[in-house]
């Protein structure tokens, strides 16, 4: 009799009935291969977009390369043009010139960076 009780209880805890082993372990692989797969989804994306900023960057980094090429290119010329109007400005009579010269340069290179 007693053997018959405790088969009749067989599979109900405190609080509730407790599944089958093996209906447990089913319902676990099932929930862990979602898991799996809403991970793997993740980590597509996160690799899609870790190459999409690797992409990004070198593209900056290109330009970025081509503007520092571009400023020095600039300075070489700056220092060539301030070189000649050291030389302009040391003569008393060729200060009127000078200022015409530096007035048609400031006006060359804010249209030149207004066009840009």
């Amino acid at each position: 009799m007693r053997n018959n009780r405790v088969a009749l209880f067989d599979g109900i805890e405190e609080g509730g009935i407790r599944a089958s082993s093996s209906y447990s372990h089913e319902i676990d692989e099932h929930d862990n291969e979602r898991a799996v797969e809403g991970l793997q989804d993740r980590v597509n994306l996160l690799k899609r977009l870790s190459g999409d900023i690797h992409e990004e960057v070198e593209s900056h980094n290109r330009m970025l390369d081509r503007m520092g090429n571009d400023m020095d290119a600039s300075r070489g010329i700056l220092s060539g043009t301030m070189d000649k109007f050291k030389m302009v400005f040391e003569t008393k009579s060729s200060r009127r010139m000078f200022t015409l010269v530096a007035s048609f340069v400031v006006i060359f290179l804010v249209i030149y960076y207004l066009t840009r």
